[in-house]
Order: structure tokens, then C-alpha cells, then sequence
């Protein structure tokens, strides 16, 4: 288990792995099986009662718009890598180590659902921008939008219509601070804040104009119905980026989100453990695991 273990928290630097060539990955990925039964026609539509959806926004909004099966199930890694390509514009070396996680929080060792990967500390974190802490909320509901948590984001840089690195790390900070109070369970280690961070980026960089670099900003109108609607809000006059998003791309921005994080770990788990399944502990060595 112990190395089970190492080799996963030894993923980690995969962040900074670099896929130059948007053609390559092209190459390697268009046969993949369609992910939208509708023949293409990536129109939103809202989810059903039996369809699946996590607590990553920008998956069930990929899901509404049938880049990702529209049900939110037997997702496998191609399907993702795909997916994020074809409505973000995002390359597979953004994605790839968080969609393994994923299969490591569902049952089924080949595809998993969007509701699955909200099992708690695998890569579904404490502190979200749009979910409460799932030992905060009295359901322990971790998957559904929070409109009083999604607040501190919505509110943030006022006077401006745009949100940009330093709102975002200013919006982390205070998550952190409002949840340190609450959450007498928080778990806030590198791990969950160098996931934080990536997703904070990720909505700058997908919603704004990434060729901007560390100065993006991303109109707040884009950002609000992201999270709010889950849906790409192409009618307000949003468009994919020409730019692959890489993590060479991302890293400058999340080096300015983090900056102005200013972060300091808390909580009841200093430990980066990844929770290796359903049955698996969130720390192994409390839980005489190892």
C-alpha cells in the first residue's frame, strides 16, 4: 500500500508535463468514439433526473453540451481527453492525472460517472469555489452548486466586469479563511491546493482570452453562467480559445493565483494522500492502513 501510494503522490509533478503539439493529439485522439449520441449538435441541454453530475462544473457543463456522454456515465480517459479538447480547447497534459483519479474514485476499473468523482479526498477537495465542504453541509453534499459559497467568487473584484489571477488568488484566500472557521474537519494540504489553484486557472484561462498570459481576464458574465448554469454561454458572445491551453499556459497564471492566495496549510490532514477508492482511507496511516 505504502508504495501503492508513493507512486501516486510521485504523479504529482505530471502538472508540469508539457504536450507541444495540438496536432499530435489530435492525431491520437479523433477515432475516439463519439461522445454526443446527438451526431454532433453540442446545443445545452439541461440534465435529468437520471442522469449524472458531479462537483466539477466544468464537466457537467461539458456533459450538458454532449462532449461528454449527456447522461454523465461510462466515461472512460479518451472520452475525457476528447471532451475537454473539442469544448475548452484544453490539451491532455491539463486533464490527464485528474481523470485517472477519477477512475480511482468509481467502482468500475475502465469508466466512471460525474457523480462518482465526488468521493470525498481522491480529487474532489475541501474549500470549492461552488460546493460546500462535504463535513460542512448537513447532507454531506458536495455535489451540487452553492450559491452562498459561489458568493465569494461571484462578488469578487468589484468595479471591474472581469475577474483576473489576482482576483482569483484574493478569492482562494478568503474560501480558505471562511472555511478554516466552519469546517472543524477541513483537510487543506498541497495536494487539495495545488488542485484549487489549477482549477481557479482553468476557469480564467477557458473563459478569458488565454493569449494574454498572467494578465487574462475572463468577463465575469462568462464565469457567473459557467458555474451557475453550466452552460457554455456562446449566446453572450463566448468562444472557445484558438490557443491549446496547456500547463506551460496555465503555469504563469496559477503562479500569480497563488501568490496572492497566500497560503498556509490547515486542517486535520497535513498529509497529500490520494484516496485510492470508494473503501479507501483518507489517511492511511490513521486508519493503520500502511
Amino acid at each position: 500500500m505504502m508504495l501503492k501510494l508513493l507512486a501516486l503522490v510521485s504523479l504529482l509533478p505530471a502538472w508540469t508535463m508539457m504536450v507541444s503539439a495540438h496536432t499530435v493529439y489530435a492525431r491520437q485522439y479523433d477515432t475516439a468514439p463519439t461522445t454526443d449520441a446527438g451526431g454532433g449538435d453540442h446545443g445545452f441541454q439541461a440534465p435529468g433526473p437520471n442522469d449524472a453530475r458531479g462537483p466539477c462544473p466544468g464537466l457537467n457543463t461539458l456533459a450538458n453540451h454532449g462532449y461528454l456522454p449527456r447522461d454523465g456515465k461510462n466515461i472512460t480517459i479518451p472520452i475525457v481527453l476528447q471532451a475537454v479538447l473539442d469544448g475548452f480547447n484544453v490539451g491532455p497534459d491539463v486533464v490527464t492525472l485528474a481523470a485517472k483519479g477519477a477512475l480511482m474514485a468509481a467502482e468500475t476499473p475502465d469508466f466512471f460517472n460525474l457523480t462518482e468523482i465526488a468521493l470525498h479526498e481522491t480529487f474532489e477537495h475541501d474549500i470549492s469555489l461552488s460546493r460546500e465542504d462535504f463535513h460542512v453541509d448537513p447532507n454531506n453534499d458536495n455535489i451540487h452548486f452553492n450559491e452562498t459559497v459561489f458568493t465569494t467568487l461571484a462578488n469578487s473584484n468589484p468595479g471591474v466586469d472581469y475577474y483576473n489571477a489576482t482576483s482569483a488568488g484574493q478569492v482562494q484566500k478568503e474560501r480558505q479563511d471562511i472555511q478554516n472557521a466552519v469546517n472543524a474537519q477541513l483537510i487543506n494540504n498541497v495536494k487539495d491546493f495545488k488542485i484549487r489553484t489549477r482549477e481557479s486557472g482553468l476557469y480564467l484561462a477557458v473563459m478569458g482570452n488565454v493569449t494574454a498570459g498572467v494578465a487574462t481576464k475572463a468577463p465575469k458574465n462568462f464565469v457567473q453562467i459557467l458555474f451557475r448554469e453550466e452552460r457554455l454561454p456562446i449566446a453572450e458572445g463566448w468562444k472557445k480559445n484558438d490557443m491549446l491551453i496547456t500547463v506551460d499556459v496555465l503555469d504563469p497564471i496559477e503562479v500569480e493565483i497563488e501568490r496572492f492566495s497566500e497560503w498556509q496549510p490547515s486542517g486535520v490532514q497535513p498529509n497529500p494522500w490520494i484516496r485510492l477508492g470508494p473503501d479507501g482511507a483518507i489517511d492511511p496511516l490513521t486508519a493503520n492502513r500502511i
